[in-house]
């Protein structure tokens, strides 16, 4: 193993370590890890930045701006207000819903596809009276396979074609991956929608909608006049039990009072730690006549005079709150709301509510102006749990939006126009035609993904130069050394799920890829169809809340725990597996 071998191993297994511990955005490791790799010599200072102007970090982030050109003309709930039925029995909604989500996560970016979709879910369930936990993860994984069918779906795709180009001089087109990714995806769907939706935990009998799944940590503080003062806390009790409320705790002087703090005599300005319902928190607030925990905020907003609403929001992994606190990011003065409440499965809130730090899949409980929910969640990043209105720049340009982007498609199908050129005259014409306002375009693009990529593709082709993705190859291969083809072909499935499920599946993409094209011509057959496994395995990220942003995404309003995802997840993958590996030897042969 040569210096520069062991320094890029080294490198990369900093970053993967890094990003499954998660405290870090993986923006900041992946481009610190290229900074090292140039200072360290095995990056070469020239092609530093090769990986932003890469064809593969420029189609995602085009794909992102399509996206929202499509949401904003209004397409997508067109299609969701036509199909969408609460009357539909569950199974029949799974399937319709996850369909929907399938197709539309083919032609957009996959998460864009469930942030559309997640509160129609919401509020069909609502409307059905179920909960929502029994159909938000089957929509979830539903747009993560519907993402393996094009060569636009998902980012894992667009890698491995941009891969096959530089080593092989052509890259996969449009629809190249729709004959194993189509089936694997419809295998998928019918397990999901028949079978495995049945194996997710049901924890909650209410069928009150989304709110009922999970109570929020919430303060309220005792005003200056209040009548309570000088009585102890557990005199509360009796209130906050017919309130259906439960007292957690007591903030004084900024500092909290683990326990109920029972006998602790109340003063003004104390705060009150309430785990409760968003209703609930109100009735106790106004039988008890007590405060927001911003009071001085609330002041302000009675005082506008144009009331007051309370929406509920789920909190993104690239939303402008993720990572911060409403403090920090100046929740009360610069949009006049006030942060009431936060639900969050799998950790404690030990701090002042407005000094919690927000992470992906927390729900917030937000008081702000009538009529300006929508500009707050906007905002924040966030999206709401309940359903939205369209959208809409012009109703007459529904159509237009949907043909500018389907002639883009044909048109990079046929071979006509390059892929990044055609989505780039999408998004032109987008603009000209007032889709897409122009001051919104990169307010649309994920630009921590776009720095993923640009910083490990530099990485990644360096340890490919270096005879680093030789070696992984060379071991894979002696561990399946007198094995079938096929047999080692799963086993770059498997372990490159593995790495999915844990890691960003943009990073094991760009290892695995290589890799696969390595153990291809060690044993002297065609790299496509390892390409096609890496392609499929690294989307079926199933098992955890953390192996795909849908995952996440859902994790608050879906109620679920870490645990809940294999249930589905672990046979759902199986499953792929079982698809995929045939589908790969009979689409792409071993001796093409």
């Amino acid at each position: 193993m040569t210096t520069d071998q062991i320094i890029l191993f080294t490198l990369f297994g900093g970053v993967f370590a890094l990003l499954l511990w998660g405290r870090f955005r993986y923006d900041l490791v992946a481009f610190s890890a290229l900074m090292l790799g140039v200072v360290l010599g095995v990056v070469p200072v020239d092609d530093a930045f090769s990986g932003f102007g890469h064809p593969a970090t420029l189609v995602v982030a085009l794909v992102l701006i399509v996206s929202a050109g499509l949401v904003r003309s209004g397409a997508v709930f067109l299609i969701t207000r036509t199909l969408v039925d609460s009357s539909r029995a569950l199974g029949g909604h799974i399937a319709l819903m996850g369909g929907i989500g399938a197709v539309l996560s083919a032609f957009m970016n996959n998460v864009a596809a469930l942030a559309l979709l997640m509160p129609v879910d919401i509020q069909t369930a609502r409307k059905a009276g179920r909960t929502p936990g029994l159909s938000l993860m089957p929509l979830a994984f539903a747009t993560i396979l519907g993402g393996m069918v094009t060569l636009i779906g998902t980012p894992p795709n667009i890698i491995i074609a941009s891969i096959r180009q530089q080593s092989l001089g052509e890259p996969f087109r449009m629809f190249d991956f729709a004959p194993v990714g189509g089936l694997a995806a419809l295998a998928g769907l019918a397990f999901v929608a028949l079978v495995g939706w049945r194996l997710i935990p049901n924890r909650d009998n209410d069928t009150g909608g989304a709110e009922n799944l999970a109570d929020y940590v919430a303060e309220l503080t005792v005003p200056e006049e209040s009548e309570h003062i000088g009585k102890r806390l557990a005199e509360l009790y009796e209130t906050a039990e017919k309130s259906d409320v439960a007292i957690i705790g007591l903030i004084r002087g900024g500092k909290r009072r683990y326990g109920r703090a029972a006998n602790a005599l109340l003063a003004a300005e104390d705060t009150l730690v309430l785990e409760a319902r968003p209703e609930a928190i109100d009735e106790f607030r106004a039988a008890l006549k007590l405060d927001f925990s911003d009071s001085k905020r609330q002041e302000l907003l009675t005082a506008d005079g144009d009331g007051l609403e309370v929406i509920e929001v789920v909190v993104p992994e690239h939303a402008r709150i993720t990572g911060k606190t409403a403090q920090a990011v100046g929740l009360a003065w610069r949009r006049n709301t006030v942060l009431m409440g936060i639900s969050r499965r799998g950790s404690r809130i030990t701090r002042h509510v407005r000094q919690t730090e927000i992470l992906p899949g927390d729900i917030l409980l937000l008081l702000c102006p009538r009529d300006q929910g929508a500009d707050v969640t906007d905002w924040l990043g966030c999206l709401p749990l309940a359903a939205r209105g369209l959208s809409v720049t012009a109703n007459d340009k529904v159509w237009l939006a949907i043909g500018l982007f389907g002639a883009a498609v044909a048109a990079a199908s046929f071979g006509l126009l390059y892929l990044p050129i055609a989505l780039g005259l999408v998004v032109i014409s987008y603009v000209l035609t007032r889709i897409l306002p122009i001051r919104e375009i990169y307010d649309h693009i994920e630009w921590p993904v776009v720095v993923l990529l640009g910083s490990m593709i530099p990485l990644g082709t360096a340890l490919e130069t270096s005879g680093g993705t030789e070696l992984i190859a060379g071991a894979l291969t002696d561990l399946t050394a007198g094995l079938p083809t096929w047999m080692v072909l799963t086993v770059l499935m498997v372990v490159t799920m593995t790495l999915s499920d844990v890691l960003n599946n943009t990073a094991t993409t760009i290892v695995a890829a290589p890799v696969g094209i390595q153990m291809a011509q060690t044993l002297n057959v065609s790299p496509d169809p390892f390409l096609m496994a890496v392609a499929v395995a690294a989307s079926a990220a199933f098992l955890t809340p953390i192996g795909h942003k849908n995952n996440t995404l859902i994790l608050g309003p879906g109620g679920y725990q870490f645990g809940d995802y294999w249930r589905m997840g672990l046979p759902l993958e199986i499953i792929i597996i079982a698809v995929s590996i045939p589908a790969i030897l009979v689409f792409w042969p071993l001796a093409g």
